[in-house]
């Protein structure tokens, strides 16, 4: 077990080359990170809405050279629109490159530091298909991300926008700048959970409005869910004029265990009984937790491949959920290969390797239980891989090398049903982690 930390650490920084997979790719490091969302407004042009596209790049998430500014990151955005039922028909697409100055190296690695870009498009209410590509123009290498969005009917004589929700609130040349939260990550913060939404009247009115917080099932979408068990409420009231009445607001003393939340905003006219209802979600997550954690208990789980028998009995037996937090953390600040900076490298791409485990090597049990994801948490991407799905005489299988420490995989399809079994469990010890 020993030699299989050793080899994780090692091989932390760099990663080895993009090979290919039959279930897909496993990508390189240094492809583009991002995140990006979109939001209904109500816009200008009879029978459309306004969405509000916002694309969040972090500056280690893209790649900065010296320059004369100090360091120059450059990156294009591709924003594409389709019909929701087919991904062949696209509606519109828009393109544009961007430019980031940083002034020193540890600029360019923080993970506070991000670029954003805002595109606006005008869509008839309906359900569309969106796909967003980053392209880094020094290392060619590109990241798209895909999602569903509902472009809302804001019409009609009571409405309401999207949630935008805030991530911090910036003095910029003596005015108050508000810094959206893309990514939808809500740390613990004195300022409380921060947003900014638009209400829409055909007639000045006073509104009373009503905020909750509930609990949300990971993979849901974001709609209504009737068993959701509401953690947190809070009301308002509000005198809405005539077209457009901006809101900021901030939900205090709302503490939220590590895990995904959905937050409504209801709004109700009592003398008209005119109502109007958004949600957003978001997922609740302390300060220095990889973003890929959004559950502590399956968190501890996933220690399997790096935490001896006494260091996961010690963080599950806690007897709170605050000491399992300490006693988790502490775990990760014991391994952490630079101490002296903010990021543990080993802690962030550990959970990484889980979460693309997960994605990429599941069947009927999780990603990282199988033995690929076994080998992937451990090793990271492989060198090489061949592959070989259609064989005649053989069941399909794969060949993973890791040419760096003198290893190769075989894992074989036994089923027929993608469940790829190591062929030798060289490391003999790997075959506990089976559950």
């Amino acid at each position: 077990m020993k030699t299989v930390i050793i080899l994780l650490f090692a091989m932390v920084l760099p990663l080895l080359a993009q090979t290919e997979t039959s279930r897909g790719q496993i990508s390189r490091e240094g492809s583009p990170k991002f995140y990006f969302d979109a939001y209904n407004y109500r816009g200008t042009q009879p029978g459309k809405t306004r969405m509000d596209l916002y694309v969040e790049v972090p500056y280690n998430g893209i790649q900065f050279v010296k320059s004369q500014q100090g360091f120059t990151a450059d990156y294009n955005i591709t924003a594409s629109i389709y019909t929701d039922d087919s991904k062949d028909k696209m509606i519109t697409e828009k393109s544009w490159g961007e430019s980031v100055n940083a002034g020193d190296f540890d600029a360019t690695t923080s993970k506070d530091n991000f670029n954003l870009s805002l595109k606006s498009f005008d869509l008839p209410p309906a359900n569309y298909f969106l796909r967003v590509e980053v392209e880094d123009r020094d290392s060619k290498k590109s990241t798209a991300l895909e999602s569903m969005f509902t472009v809302k009917n804001l019409d009609a004589p009571l409405a309401v926008s999207d949630v935008l929700l805030i991530q911090k609130i910036m003095e910029i040349n003596g005015q108050k700048k508000m810094i959206p939260n893309i990514s939808r990550n809500v740390a613990s913060r004195k300022e409380g959970l921060m947003m900014y939404y638009e209400v829409y009247s055909d007639t000045a009115r006073k509104v009373d409005i009503n905020y909750s917080v509930a609990e949300s099932k990971p993979g849901k979408e974001d709609k209504d869910e009737k068993d959701a068990k509401v953690l947190y409420t809070q009301k308002d009231t509000r005198d809405a004029a005539r077209g457009t009445t901006p809101v900021n607001f901030s939900l205090q003393n709302a503490e939220l265990s590590l895990g995904q939340y959905d937050l409504i905003v209801q709004l109700q006219d009592e003398s008209s009984n005119a109502k109007a209802e958004t949600r957003k979600r978001f997922v609740s997550r302390w300060i220095g937790m990889p973003t890929a954690i959004n559950d502590l208990d399956k968190a501890v789980d996933e220690m399997v491949y790096i935490a001896s028998e006494s260091d996961l009995k010690k963080i599950k037996d806690a007897p709170t959920k605050e000491e399992k937090q300490k006693n988790f953390l502490a775990f990760w600040k014991s391994k952490d290969p630079s101490p002296s900076t903010e990021q543990n490298e080993v802690f962030e791409e550990y959970y990484r390797r889980i979460a693309y485990a997960n994605e990429h090597f599941k069947n009927y049990m999780e990603g990282w239980r199988t033995d690929m994801g076994m080998v992937f948490i451990t090793l990271g991407p492989p060198s090489n891989i061949e592959r070989y799905p259609f064989e005649y005489d053989s069941k399909p299988y794969e060949i993973w090398d890791y040419y760096d420490i003198n290893k190769r995989f075989v894992f074989v399809d036994q089923t027929g049903f993608g469940d790829y079994r190591l062929l030798d469990p060289v490391y003999g010890s790997w075959w506990k982690y089976r559950q």
